[in-house]
Parts: structure tokens; C-alpha cells; sequence
């Protein structure tokens, strides 16, 4: 896995050898970076179930001003700070180890407000429902704050009416896609 654009172009990032992550893939990283490239220069990025922190340090290599990266996985986290020294980009970063919920609870206790929120929990959990659903009444995000889940083709979202989100657009690859989020108005 690699940094595919901007200051950290082309560096090679640490990840887990293990099944505990799933790392999305260049190309899916590179389309999903191509559909959101204005929104990115300047915006504070959070990145929900991290991983390796692929996605949060592709914001900050794009110009994020800030990204806030979440992972459970104390091994995880420890790739995600290395990637983000090996990058340059630590110090506009900041990684909470923990869950994701209540990695909610405490940036909203700091007032941190997001432009984007990532999420990519594991498939078939409905981690994504309960993050969504802590969300729903959040003052981390605005009208404005996208938040993108990347889950498999299968996650229904039939629920997201109810929490006050609309779906704004979806993109389907091979086995998985990204479903783009906005609070409705």
C-alpha cells in the first residue's frame, strides 16, 4: 500500500500481516480521492476503523489541514504512527486508540468539528449502524460534513432516513462500495 498523491507521493506505508485489517486497495483509494479532491485542500478529515491509516494520511498528503485517525487494534496503531512519521505528517495528525463510539464521545468533549468523516468498519458487523447512529445527534459534524462508509456490496443503509442522514450517492466496485452521506436539512 502506497501514499498515491500529493506531499507523501509514492511512499510505501507499514501494514498488519495478519487478517485483523483489510486495507483498501490503490485503485479504490485513487477513486474515491479523484471524487472528493475539492473537498480535501484545507478540510479536518477524520478516519474512523484506520487501520494502517492509508485514508486519514492520504487527506493529510492532499493538503487536510488535520485528520484525526481511530483504530481499536493496538498493533494497527502502532503501523499508523509509524506511517505517519515515515510521512512527514504527524504533526498534523492526532490517533486515539480505542472504539470508535467512544472516540466520539471524546472529540466531542475537545468541540472538534469534521468536514469529512471516513469510516471502514469490518463487513457484516453493523459497526456502521451504530457509528451512524452515535453520529445522528453528534456535534462533530454540520450540515455540510460528508461522511463515507465503505462497506460490502451487501450493507443496506435502509435505516439511514430515520437517523436524519440522506444518501447523497453510492459507488459499487467489484465487492465492496462507498455510500457518501450528508445530514439532512
Amino acid at each position: 500500500m502506497r501514499v498515491i498523491a500529493g506531499s507523501a507521493k509514492s511512499l510505501r506505508l507499514v501494514t498488519l500481516d495478519s487478517l485483523d485489517t483489510r486495507p483498501t486497495t490503490d485503485r479504490i483509494k485513487e477513486t474515491l480521492f479523484n471524487m472528493i479532491s475539492p473537498d480535501i485542500p484545507c478540510c479536518r478529515f477524520l478516519d474512523l476503523f484506520s487501520g494502517s491509516g492509508g485514508i486519514g494520511i492520504e487527506a493529510l498528503s492532499r493538503g487536510a489541514e488535520y485528520a484525526c485517525l481511530v483504530e481499536q487494534n493496538k498493533k494497527a496503531v502502532a503501523c499508523i504512527e509509524k506511517n505517519l512519521t515515515f510521512t512527514h505528517l504527524h504533526e498534523r495528525a492526532r490517533v486515539i486508540t480505542g472504539d470508535a463510539v467512544l472516540a466520539i464521545d471524546t472529540l466531542e468533549r475537545k468541540t472538534e468539528v469534521f468536514d469529512i468523516i471516513f469510516m471502514d468498519p469490518p463487513y457484516g458487523q453493523l459497526f456502521e449502524q451504530r457509528v451512524l447512529s452515535r453520529l445522528s445527534r453528534s456535534a462533530i459534524l454540520t450540515e455540510r460534513t460528508i461522511i463515507i462508509v465503505e462497506s460490502d456490496l451487501k450493507t443496506d443503509f435502509g435505516y439511514i432516513d430515520q437517523l436524519g442522514f440522506q444518501i447523497e450517492k453510492i459507488k459499487k466496485y467489484k465487492t465492496n462500495k462507498h455510500t457518501f452521506l450528508y445530514r439532512r436539512t
